[in-house]
């Protein structure tokens, strides 16, 4: 229950959020946010505070929950968060968290979805006590059904969808008893038994609960329980032709597996009523349900039709595009599971519905992979440099030893090649440069990493007048580590020596998205008009030799660029690497302000990784799990100028 559930041509009209009465949390200061998630009972979040309350008062035993995703699509990030809740209050308190897989509408699903949730569940750090299908139930929830039809709490309707949302009613007028249903419980009986027997064509008949068609709550309006369906299930084959609703299914089997806390999302707030008629009429387990907060993000859509659409109408690569905000598509980008998982503790949970801001996220990676990630040198725009007396030093190459870590001692060193013909970044050197510019410029000296001191004293450019060389001279005295000149410099950059950096390619990624909410799109518009054409852009670069090492999957950070990960595409000798966050650019903030754009800016499109927003932290409406704001500490590696 991470999503909404379509109900097809059966839940005409359902209540949505904004028709919802939000529930009266007057008495929660902290929205049902975990203001200190240290353990004090007191500042616990409000479902572990309803878990710790029912296991006081003995209504339940322990503590079982459950994931119950339907196997129509992939994960995304929405679904880790409740993951996360799920797994977490399992593991925390002690008790167990099935993965269900609630496989009710086999016209949408397929063995795809299945192993890729698996695969998913996994690699965020969770393992299932249990491994349940639906489907699995298919035999005991037609039983119960034939138990309703034949107490008179359910019957066969001869409706058609659009006479279904006709009758059904609206949020003000009430809805129109169906003719079936006076039938007798024999009649539906019968009826129903020929329903499952495959005598009837698809839509002809559905089996609907018989409740209330005048209930304010329209999911209470006689629902659907079975619909005809002559399709072949992934994992029952043609043994059913007619298949349970998901609000049939979904409760039912959180009975049967004795499920205690059925964590759901808040759409599914109006929808607790009907599991609670279920249950009560069948005489079976009742677990507690408890709603919380759906994730929302900025730059972000988590709808699983709009992921769809952007998949098959090829606007993105695949589900694994990483720029999507699947949990595949993360993976690919870079992310790595312990920043998700920071990220979903970061957010906390919440009872009202709101977005996050999505520099949370970035921060999040930013942060774990400044702790863990090996420095390494690339240069994306190379322009060359060149030192003109190192003939004077006697050797055409020097290694270099550079701390593949400074946060970690326990990385240790690595040696780099150093020569008279090196590529810097074309950004990192100005012909004419303003007072704070502490990079290269000409008449200008600048400290190579972990190398030496150089200054700059003429250019070479080409007829067009676009330098092609920085004609410069090292001072032997200044090697990082052994200087013994007294000299100091502002400015530190990244190089490569010509002579033994090897070619790769690197996709920098920003976001899909150019707006902050993709879905208010003005008429006549849809979210595909928002995609940011400069979400991707490709180029060639320049890399020390150490980074052939690399394989896929690992993570570096490029110094002074960003945090990069080895893409699947990479072959042998055709190294592809991924952007998965950028580092704060201190003169790219100082040069926008310069320019009258006193918001920052960047270098990375549309989404503005690069520039002055980075770090904030703050969310951009509501407070979902506000009171935990985001360090926005910057990392330790930053490019500097």
């Amino acid at each position: 229950m991470n999503a909404s559930r379509p109900n097809d041509h059966t839940q005409p009209n359902a209540p949505t959020d904004r028709d919802a009465a939000a529930p009266d949390h007057a008495a929660d200061p902290n929205n049902g946010s975990d203001p200190n998630p240290s353990g004090e009972k007191t500042h616990r979040h409000f479902i572990r505070q309803a878990i710790d309350a029912d296991l006081a008062s003995g209504r339940f035993d322990g503590v079982r929950t459950r994931f119950p995703p339907e196997p129509n699509g992939y994960l995304h990030i929405g679904h880790a968060k409740s993951i996360c809740l799920n797994f977490g209050l399992a593991q925390e308190l002690g008790g167990t968290c099935n993965l269900r897989f609630d496989d009710t509408n086999p016209t949408k699903e397929d063995t795809e979805y299945v192993d890729s949730i698996q695969e998913d569940v996994r690699w965020l750090g969770f393992q299932w006590d249990n491994l349940h299908f639906a489907s699995d139930y298919f035999d005991q929830l037609y039983q119960w059904a034939e138990k309703l039809v034949m107490e008179g709490h359910a019957y066969v309707c001869d409706l058609t969808a659009e006479q279904t949302r006709e009758y059904r009613g609206t949020l003000t007028e009430p809805g129109r008893d169906s003719p079936g249903r006076s039938n007798t419980p024999e009649e539906n009986l019968d009826l129903l038994r020929r329903m499952k027997a495959g005598e009837f064509p698809d839509g002809a008949k559905t089996l609907r609960a018989k409740i209330d068609m005048a209930n304010p709550n329209i999911n209470l309006r006689d629902p659907v329980m079975y619909r005809i369906s002559h399709v072949p299930h992934h994992r029952t084959g043609d043994k059913w032709c007619i298949y349970p609703m998901y609000d049939w299914a979904h409760g039912q089997s959180d009975s049967i597996e004795k499920i205690t806390f059925s964590i759901c999302t808040l759409e599914f707030e109006h929808h607790r009523p009907l599991y609670d008629w279920y249950c009560e009429k069948l005489e079976i387990h009742h677990p507690r349900q408890i709603e919380f907060a759906r994730l929302n993000i900025t730059y972000t859509v988590m709808s699983k039709r709009k992921l769809l659409q952007l998949v098959q109408e090829k606007h993105v690569s695949g589900w694994d595009d990483p720029r999507m905000p699947t949990i595949v598509g993360l993976r690919r980008r870079g992310y790595t599971p312990e920043s998700i998982r920071a990220f979903c503790a970061d957010i906390g949970v919440a009872k009202f519905n709101s977005t996050i801001d999505v520099v949370r996220l970035e921060n999040a990676v930013r942060e774990h992979l400044n702790e863990v990630a090996p420095r390494r040198m690339a240069v994306l725009d190379p322009v060359k440099l060149t030192i003109t007396n190192w003939a004077d030093h006697g050797s055409p190459v020097e290694m270099m030893s550079a701390i593949n870590n400074p946060g970690d001692e326990s990385a240790g060193s690595r040696e780099i090649p150093f020569s008279g013909s090196l590529w810097i970044e074309r950004d990192d050197f100005k012909e004419e440069a303003p007072r704070k510019f502490f990079r290269l410029k000409k008449g200008g000296a600048v400290r190579l990493r972990a190398g030496y001191i150089v200054d700059c004293h003429d250019v070479v450019k080409d007829d067009d007048g676009n330098i092609t060389e920085i004609l410069c001279t090292y001072d032997p005295e200044t090697k990082s580590g052994e200087d013994t000149s007294g000299r100091k410099v502002k400015g530190t950059i990244h190089w490569v020596s010509c002579d033994h950096a090897s070619e790769v390619t690197v996709r920098n990624y920003d976001r899909l998205f150019s707006v902050e909410n993709p879905d208010n799109v003005p008429e006549g518009k849809t979210f595909l008009d928002h995609i940011n054409p400069d979400s991707l852009s490709t180029t060639k670069a320049y890399v020390e030799p150490a980074l052939c090492e690399a394989k896929v999957g690992d993570r570096v950070q490029f110094e002074r660029l960003g945090y990069y990960v080895v893409d699947p595409d990479s072959k042998d000798g055709e190294m592809v690497f991924n952007r998965i966050v950028g580092l704060r650019d201190t003169w790219a903030k100082i040069a926008n302000k310069s320019e009258g754009n006193p918001k920052g800016g960047g270098k990375q499109g549309a989404g503005k990784q690069g520039g002055g927003k980075q770090g904030s932290g703050k969310q951009k409406t509501g407070k979902q799990g506000g009171n935990q704001p985001a360090s926005g500490k910057p990392p330790q590696a930053k490019k500097t100028d």
